[in-house]
């Protein structure tokens, strides 16, 4: 039994050591082969071959077929008495109508949010400030390591000594005065504010408002006409102005912060009241639009001393706001999403619109966490939010001329609406770059 012992404890430890060669040779060849592969993908030269006409050409037709199918659907569950608002233009517009734009901006948002590395964002910043023309003076944060994503950047802060009465920095498209409910468009084109701050359907007027119509006076901002109403958003069908107020019975929210309001139209139909008796005894109504650049400063401030009383959000494309586009386009400040806040300052009815745009990933107002834009589930109707401060005092929110209003992910666009004395002159030219605090007007 001793003698046979030894021997059983040798074949044992020569089957461990067997067991352990194979399982490092096993090991070693998957290292041997992964080296292998890493050292073929590393050799293997890339050849870029471009996608063939037709496929682009194709995958184009089946985009604006099932966009076309869409729309039907939507127009079809629309009341027959509304007129959608439709993509109308050259075509180059029906093109960018037919792509993905949502997606591609929604992709472009998540690229902006990325961390940049310590080292690229000095150089990065500045490559596109000389590209784009920013002034990093104007900055509060003179270190650009401190912003860590392109979104950072975009939504930079600038120094207290800038914020004084511009809504944004940009470029000045359009401005005037509004005599009428519509406005002139760029080149001979015309969209509706009525429908900017109502909603995007515009009701078929009778041959009794169609006459009304023509026989009154249209306001001349820079060649365009279009109404306040559908800027505002809404449709155009005539109202009495005291049944629709007298009908609706005034919220009382007790709950603190913002409500939402659930009846939609009943809100509509007293904004459109109030829009139908404006301009107020000694006042007229104004228009002012400027277009933020991406190489701009793409936070907004609030031009004037005012209160915020609602909020519209209307979703909607995603279209560039540039001029170019501005001027190929109808309907291209209804066409796409947009948020009014519309309240009142001391000379009677003020409002302001941030329109988003391709690539803006959300357009942010400080004061409204409920606010969400460019969502996947958009629906087809918008939303209103009512501010409140729950103490029946002061209802709305404050705003000094200054404050910061809210931001934009990228360049877009801001619509000011308002009422003001006769008096009130402009102070600036069209097409000429604005800043942030710099005077557009004299009351």
């Amino acid at each position: 039994m001793n003698y046979h012992q030894p021997l059983r404890l040798r074949q044992l430890l020569t089957i461990t050591n067997r067991r352990q060669s194979i399982s490092f040779y096993s090991t070693s060849t998957n290292q041997n082969k992964f080296n292998q592969l890493k050292l073929r993908l590393k050799n293997t030269k890339t050849n870029w071959k471009p996608i063939p006409i037709w496929i682009g050409a194709s995958l184009l037709g089946v985009l604006t077929y099932i966009k076309k199918n869409q729309s039907t659907q939507e127009e079809e569950q629309s009341t027959t008495n509304d007129r959608t608002v439709k993509i109308e233009g050259p075509w180059q517009v029906h093109v960018l109508g037919a792509l993905p734009l949502r997606s591609i901006s929604r992709i472009y948002g998540l690229l902006n949010s990325y961390t940049l590395p310590i080292w690229a964002r000095v150089p990065g910043y500045k490559f596109y400030s000389w590209l784009f023309g920013v002034n990093l003076d104007e900055a509060e944060i003179h270190d650009l390591t401190q912003f860590k994503s392109l979104n950072e950047f975009f939504m930079r802060k600038l120094r207290i000594s800038c914020y004084l009465t511009s809504p944004a920095d940009g470029k000045i498209i359009n401005f005037g005065t509004i005599e009428g409910r519509r406005v002139g468009s760029v080149k001979g084109l015309s969209y509706s504010v009525d429908a900017l701050l109502l909603g995007p359907n515009e009701t078929k007027r009778s041959n009794e408002e169609e006459s009304q119509v023509r026989d009154s006076e249209f306001a001349k901002i820079n060649d365009i006409t279009y109404s306040v109403e559908e800027l505002m958003g809404g449709s155009q069908e005539k109202q009495d102005r005291r049944s629709s107020t007298s009908s609706s019975e005034p919220i009382n929210d007790q709950e603190e912060g913002p409500s939402l309001v659930e009846s939609v139209k009943v809100q509509t139909d007293i904004l459109r009241g109030q829009l139908e008796s404006l301009p107020s005894s000694g006042n007229r109504m104004f228009f002012f639009v400027v277009y933020l650049a991406p190489g701009d400063y793409h936070r907004f401030h609030s031009p004037a001393d005012w209160k915020v009383e609602r909020r519209r959000h209307f979703p909607g494309e995603l279209f560039s706001v540039s001029p170019w586009m501005a001027g190929k386009l109808a309907d291209l400040f209804i066409l796409n999403e947009r948020v009014s806040l519309i309240g009142k300052w001391r000379h009677g009815f003020f409002s302001m619109t941030p329109v988003g745009a391709t690539n803006v990933g959300s357009i942010l107002i400080n004061f409204d966490s409920e606010l969400r834009t460019n969502r996947v589930d958009m629906k087809s109707y918008h939303e209103e939010l009512i501010y409140t401060t729950g103490k029946g005092i002061l209802d709305g929110q404050i705003l000094s001329k200054g404050d910061e209003v809210g931001a934009f992910s990228l360049g877009s666009t801001i619509v000011l609406v308002f009422e003001a004395p006769n008096h009130f002159s402009f102070s600036v030219k069209k097409g000429e770059p604005v800043r942030v605090g710099q005077a557009i007007g004299n009351v």
